[in-house]
């Protein structure tokens, strides 16, 4: 009578344990990442208009660049998690290694496209004729750390598998504190301008990777896993990224037309649109950590033949999205009175702003459930399937929100049509879940 009510809760422990552990060092890696754009735009900022300008072009291109390739941290994270559940660590760094070599590949390959685009990439982002030559020169210069960054993404993939997300957040304060030093010193030390703040960049991006490197070298010697390219390996784990890379570019068009529609209802609402997108994508971080928590926990319960585990800590971290969810919710609609005016004093905007910005509240216990969903079907490896989903999902935003300017609609409304969105996600990635499709046990799936 009493062993019952007690059985369960022994267990949320040793999840919430796990989610904990995993996903505060995750948020602090993620959030570290966006402050390097940010001390760039700091310290380039003094060097007047143009150059920021100049900054803001290339930082897009790059970040996009970059971000379109973050199937290698997520597929690197399931693939590796999986050999760690099954005990087989050689094994898990073996496939970890694999996610590095092809990250080199893919960077090299960027980058030979890139230094001879540059100047056309520039001038098709719109930047104007002053700031095209500063935008240039750092997209060239900044370039030339892409197979780092790309190196960055994949062992980060590596030590999630391995449970490890305590050593990227060392790493990334490293990386911050170092880029922050260099764009000081190179810009207005050695007086290099805007050509100092890329080579501080690469450099804090090249140190990162090599620590990495170390990090993970000195575990494949630990274990006696090979450092040696396996052709068969890296063509796994581009074949396995495939399918999360259409998910990404689907997602990205999602927001890229999220923008174009705010841009068509004119300035006040792309200016409040800007800010509500700022603060999304704030929010996203917070719940993107308890998602990567879960692929590299799915992966390893899945990897260790443990569906039930795999089960109740799919359960558990929908809880935790949530409430997370409804936190962040309440935090966005307590806290605009004191964040709202820190981007803008425009009354106008404000007054667009403000109903928006409910919409994005209401919705986030929504997100934190999708976002939960996304990281435990990623750690499952079903990124076919995810792939699928989100091409559904952009099939069914698009034409409504590129609705609303012609039906009068404004910024709430297209606001309303993300939600939309995230709703189509829930609803797909639900329908998964419950039907157990994701769970395939094994090393590898």
């Amino acid at each position: 009578m009493t062993q019952a009510p007690t059985a369960q809760p022994p267990s949320r422990r040793r999840h919430d344990r796990e989610i904990i552990a995993l996903a505060v060092p995750a948020f602090g890696a993620l959030v570290a990442e966006p402050l390097f754009v940010m001390v760039d735009s700091a310290v380039v900022g003094h060097l007047g208009t143009p150059q920021l300008a100049g900054l803001a072009v290339a930082a897009a291109l790059l970040t996009t660049a970059v971000s379109i390739f973050v199937f290698l941290a997520y597929a690197t994270t399931a693939a590796v998690a999986r050999q760690v559940g099954a005990g087989d660590l050689a094994s898990a760094i073996r496939q970890g290694m694999d996610g590095i070599w092809l990250a080199l590949l893919i960077g090299a390959a960027v980058v030979a496209v890139t230094l001879p685009l540059a100047p056309w990439l520039v001038d098709i982002f719109g930047a104007s004729d002053t700031a095209s030559p500063h935008a240039t020169t750092y997209l060239r210069i900044s370039s030339l750390g892409i197979p780092a960054m790309l190196v960055v993404l994949a062992a980060t993939g590596v030590l999630r598998g391995l449970q490890d997300t305590r050593t990227p957040l060392y790493v990334a304060i490293g990386g911050f504190t170092v880029n922050g030093a260099l764009n000081v010193g190179l810009v207005y030390g050695a007086g290099l301008g805007i050509a100092g703040s890329a080579w501080g960049t690469v450099i804090a991006q090249m140190g990162m990777a090599l620590v990495y490197l170390i990090v993970v070298v000195r575990g494949a010697r630990r274990h006696g896993a090979s450092l040696r390219p396996d052709a068969a390996g890296i063509r796994a784990s581009a074949q396995a990224g495939v399918p999360l890379l259409v998910r990404t570019l689907s997602l990205r068009a999602v927001l890229m037309i999220a923008t174009a529609v705010a841009a068509r209802l004119g300035d006040t609402d792309i200016a409040a649109h800007q800010i509500i997108l700022s603060l999304w994508s704030l929010t996203a971080f917070a719940l993107d950590a308890i998602a990567i928590a879960g692929q590299a926990i799915i992966g390893r319960y899945l990897g260790a033949d443990d569906t039930k585990g795999a089960r109740e800590a799919c359960r558990r971290m929908v809880q935790w999205g949530i409430a997370s969810g409804m936190v962040l919710g309440v935090v966005i609609v307590l806290a605009r009175p004191l964040f709202v005016p820190l981007f803008t004093s425009d009354t106008s905007v404000q007054g667009t702003l403000l109903p928006a910005l409910l919409v994005v509240a209401l919705s986030q216990p929504i997100s934190g459930v999708v976002f939960v969903l996304d990281g435990v079907l990623m750690g499952a490896g079903d990124g076919r399937y995810l792939a699928w989903a989100m091409i559904l999902t952009l099939a069914v935003f698009a034409p409504v929100a590129l609705l609303v300017p012609s039906l009068g609609g404004g910024l709430t409304a297209l606001w309303a049509a993300m939600t939309l969105m995230m709703i189509v996600r829930l609803v797909t990635l639900w329908i998964r879940m419950r039907s157990g499709r994701w769970i395939v046990t094994g090393a590898t799936r």
